[in-house]
């Protein structure tokens, strides 16, 4: 439940912060951000009940993610329109590549050594020196600016829009619509069976040391994996055809994750498609939205938009745990995270680029 608070309140504030940096800037609201976060995880150290647990990590360190996490992903899609989907992965990548980092750190030196407790305040440390220095690298470029000497090709120019849309306009658009399904059903697949798949592995009589592996490096990596070059991919191949592409294998790849389950080699290597798959949904509609509704008010678009990532945190784990109460096994959660996933991947071939309103044409 921390972690569903968490997310919740990451996405809602999410549209707050895109607001604000889109007004003012990246700078004070990433430093906002990292403020609150490592308040949050100082606080934590001394919580003695679930209650305080709530608001120091789900509210503090939920708002400080989510002005953290809104601030890079508009600047990077200004710096780098020739290379958006790779920069805008790149970015994106930090928060996914974190926990392969972070995580093992905490599990596996940290905790044993210094208890949990100090654990937080050390990670708060580190995340507010990090953070304070990240924040004065984040700068828009000037208006108007282009890399040195790229002229966008025919093919650049069909994909981005040179309108900048508003969010009451956004909000006009069925491709948002489509969209948004679409993140919240194709996130929620990999949520239900990334939330279930510790108990799973553990029920298929996977080593304890093998968990360890799967949750903290090999999930980590396939996640940040994917907002990486499924990034790059875009570039090329388009962000609706790589979305596509990528959650008709996160369907596919549900059902043969569950099947393997009880090999290890083949369980890591289907963990990894899994979260690939999943960090391509949070790196190439990050991208997408610059593309089709502009760079101007990128901040609030895409925190619109975010808020399915917020509903999927809701939606994907409770539905995974509701089929394993009833039915004693993790059958059906895998299965029906395949057909959410089909689903959502019919929204993503019914979205096109949207038109420029008449009366700004």
């Amino acid at each position: 439940m921390v972690f569903t608070y968490a997310v919740v309140v990451f996405a809602i504030s999410f549209i707050v912060a895109g607001r604000l940096q889109d007004r003012y800037g990246p700078f004070w609201v990433s430093i906002t951000g990292g403020l609150l976060v490592s308040i949050g995880f100082f606080l934590c150290a001394y919580t003695s009940s679930l209650n305080y647990l709530y608001i120091c990590f789900g509210v503090l360190g939920g708002i400080g993610n989510g002005f953290g996490y809104a601030t890079p992903i508009p600047v990077m899609a200004k710096w780098f329109p020739d290379r958006r989907g790779l920069a805008v992965g790149l970015a994106v990548a930090g928060y996914g590549g974190g926990s392969a980092i972070f995580g093992p750190l905490s599990n596996l030196y940290l905790i044993p050594n210094f208890g949990w407790r100090s654990t937080f305040m050390i990670l708060g440390g580190i995340f507010l020196v990090m953070t304070m220095i990240g924040s004065f690298l984040l700068k828009n470029p000037p208006a108007g600016y282009k890399p040195p000497g790229w002229t966008p090709a025919p093919a650049a120019k069909a994909a981005a829009t040179t309108y900048d849309f508003s969010p009451g306009e956004v909000l006009q658009t069925p491709a948002f619509w489509f969209m948004l399904v679409a993140y919240a059903l194709g996130t929620s697949a990999g949520l239900m069976v990334i939330s279930q798949l510790v108990p799973f592995a553990r029920s298929q009589g996977i080593p304890s040391t093998a968990l360890q592996t799967m949750t903290l490096l090999v999930g980590a990596i396939g996640n940040a994996s994917g907002r990486i070059f499924s990034g790059w991919l875009s570039d090329t191949l388009g962000r609706l055809n790589t979305l596509r592409l990528m959650i008709a294998i996160s369907a596919v790849a549900m059902p043969i994750l569950y099947a393997v389950g009880s090999n290890v080699t083949l369980l890591y290597v289907m963990v990894f498609v899994v979260y690939y798959c999943y960090g391509t949904q949070l790196s190439v509609n990050a991208s997408t939205t610059s593309d089709f509704w502009g760079t101007k008010n990128a901040g609030i678009n895409y925190g619109l938009l975010f808020t399915a990532w917020g509903a999927a945190g809701i939606i994907g784990p409770r539905i995974g745990g509701k089929f394993f109460d009833k039915y004693h096994n993790y059958e059906y959660a895998f299965y029906t995270a395949a057909v959410l996933a089909a689903i959502a991947l019919l929204c993503e071939l019914a979205a096109r680029r949207p038109k420029i309103p008449a009366r700004a044409a």
